[in-house]
């Protein structure tokens, strides 16, 4: 049994603590409600003593602190609480290449969205009869999983990082964090320790345009539904930490702070407090547990209607993984952003489940809701799925098209996903390519792996016979779910273009269609149409690669951006393929969509 935790230095200093943990001296473990309480007071007193202790709470173990806390029954061989107790801390050790033959089947969500939607209605119809006002709502993702753990959580880490990431190694039994939300931070004095709990409630999904990023941000910042939304919370923590609090210390000293995470924007609030003296952990977590921004308000009925609308257990999700430090400092996320791992075979099989969920108001609209858990969902496509980034160069006579635009891009993109960047290696990597190809035309393929290693290759290439024929795809690509980081960003990972391909012999490219039914781009390149005498191609926000020829195209004033349908194509004068591989091409639509 072993525990890996990567968390702030401290609430109050910027920094990182990183330790591994090997070699329990004891594992303390609760089946039943009425073991809970024993087990957390035990963990105090090893903390206390001087030892380090590691674990995690179900959400289903609520009811061991508050039996009016409904839940549905745990779910089957996992336990309501475990710690393993350790004598000390080692250094964490980097794991090398993030990818090396892992595999994940797609993930499927545990409601149809068709379902999902009519359970927010009830939770609607709930609140319009004043049964609550807020109600968490979440499902589960499932997958099979085949490969090393710790490089899931390796490339976890590289996908969210910041925030609260614990690996617990429990054997046969897996738990990888990689949670933004802190639940409490406490230090203990004997005249009252000082806690903290940092909510989050309120979500906009992040997009690669800073335009379009800044906007989200706003929005979020300035809507009256996510602060209320936020604030319905804080209250509801205020409430829980006056049950333990000494009198008039509890404060909201921070409110409707925005967070800045890959994936998306996260309101958070700041709430604290001095606990009274002689208070102990199992005290906190009976004041706390579970966390408001789990449950909804107030608590008690908000976890009547999770129990009436959701369809199983949400298990470690929702609950509480941390630490207490020697001394008894204490330090628990939230377990979002969590994924759950159960041998199936061996220790490289695993059956793989992850929470994702939306705190619902009356003001809520179902499909604004599933596209947050969509966003939310997207840390398991960045960690799950191996890939490398990708450039297309052309390079012609030696000399290569827009090579600092693309180079530029795949920097920006071994930023966004955490991949070392070296400019110099790769500049030299691409200047010896074309020194040992110094005439004819190639199309260069550079990629960049996730250990920043990078690569080039160069295949011979002819010029394309004018018109190209392309035709409309037949299945729309919702660009805001989870392949959304994979068409805004150039990467090996392509299967979401590869199974909108058209077939029929002659085609050049298939043309597709966002869930709006709004022209994108070709799965090769992008698409401009002249219509009324003017050159007009789909703009960012429609979802798209931000072509290198593009913004070449854009800055020189050839081409403008503009929201266009496929009834455009009826009505433009001509239409082009476009990139910086090929250049400019001719294109005619084949075969129209039905």
């Amino acid at each position: 049994m072993q525990a890996f935790i990567d968390f702030p230095e401290s609430e109050d200093a910027p920094g990182r603590w990183r330790a591994r943990f090997a070699d329990p001296t004891e594992v303390l473990t609760a089946w039943h409600p009425g073991e809970v309480e024993a087990v957390l007071r035990r963990v105090q007193a090893h903390a206390e003593a001087g030892r380090w202790c590691l674990g995690a709470l179900a959400y289903e173990a609520a009811g061991a602190f508050d039996a009016s806390l409904p839940t549905h029954a745990p779910l089957p061989g996992w336990p309501l609480a475990r710690f393993a107790v350790f004598d000390r801390a080692l250094p964490w050790a980097e794991t090398g290449e993030r990818h090396s033959g892992s595999r994940c089947t797609p993930w499927s969500f545990s409601m149809p969205r068709e379902l999902y939607g009519r359970r927010v209605e009830r939770a609607r119809e709930a609140m319009a009869a004043g049964e609550c006002y807020q109600v968490n709502l979440t499902g589960a993702l499932e997958a099979e999983f085949s490969g090393d753990v710790a490089q899931w959580m390796a490339r976890m880490q590289a996908a969210q990082p910041g925030g609260y990431l614990l690996r617990l190694d429990w054997g046969d039994q897996q738990i990888l964090s990689a949670s933004p939300e802190l639940f409490f931070d406490w230090r203990p004095q004997p005249a009252g320790g000082r806690l903290v709990c940092r909510p989050m409630k309120g979500t906009a999904p992040r997009h690669v345009d800073p335009v379009l990023d800044e906007q989200a941000r706003r929005q979020l910042l300035e809507s009256a539904k996510e602060r209320a939304e936020n604030v319905m919370i804080v209250d509801l923590l205020r409430n829980d930490l006056g049950r333990i609090a000494q009198p008039g210390s509890v404060q909201v000293p921070k409110l409707f702070e925005l967070q800045a995470l890959p994936t998306v924007w996260q309101m958070t609030s700041t709430v604290t407090a001095r606990t009274r003296p002689g208070t102990g952990l199992s005290a906190v977590f009976g004041a706390l547990f579970p966390c408001g921004s789990v449950t909804g308000a107030p608590k008690v009925r908000a976890m009547h209607w999770i129990r009436e609308l959701e369809d199983g257990p949400r298990g470690i999700y929702c609950g509480a993984i941390g630490v207490l430090r020697p001394g008894g400092a204490a330090t628990f996320n939230v377990p979002i952003r969590t994924t759950t791992l159960e041998a199936t075979g061996g220790k490289l099989s695993w059956s793989a489940r992850y929470g994702v969920g939306s705190g619902v108001t009356f003001c809520a609209n179902a499909q604004a809701e599933w596209q947050e858990l969509a966003a939310k969902a997207r840390l398991l496509e960045l960690s799950t799925q191996a890939f490398d980034l990708l450039e297309t160069l052309r390079l012609e006579d030696g000399n290569y098209w827009l090579i600092e635009a693309h180079l530029a891009r795949m920097a920006r993109s071994a930023a966004y996903f955490g991949f070392p960047w070296n400019r110099a290696e790769v500049w030299e990597l691409l200047q010896a390519l074309a020194q040992s190809h110094p005439t004819s035309t190639y199309r260069v393929r550079l990629t960049l792996a996730p250990s920043g290693r990078a690569d080039a290759q160069a295949i011979a290439m002819e010029p394309s016979a004018e018109p190209v024929l392309f035709a409309l795809a037949r299945q729309a690509l919702d660009t805001q779910a989870a392949d959304h980081e994979f068409v805004v960003h150039k990467t090996t990972r392509r299967d979401h273009y590869e199974s909108r391909l058209r077939g029929e012999s002659g085609l050049f490219d298939t043309l597709l269609v966002n869930e709006r039914g709004e022209l994108t781009e070709f799965t090769r390149g992008n698409v401009a149409l002249r219509i009324a005498g003017k050159w007009l191609t789909p703009a960012l926000h429609c979802g798209l690669l931000a072509g290198t020829l593009r913004a070449d195209l854009l800055a020189r004033g050839r081409i403008a951006e503009a929201v266009l349908l496929p009834a455009d194509l009826e009505r433009a004068e001509e239409v082009a393929f476009f990139n910086s591989v090929r250049g400019w091409l001719r294109a005619q639509l084949l075969v129209r969509s039905k």
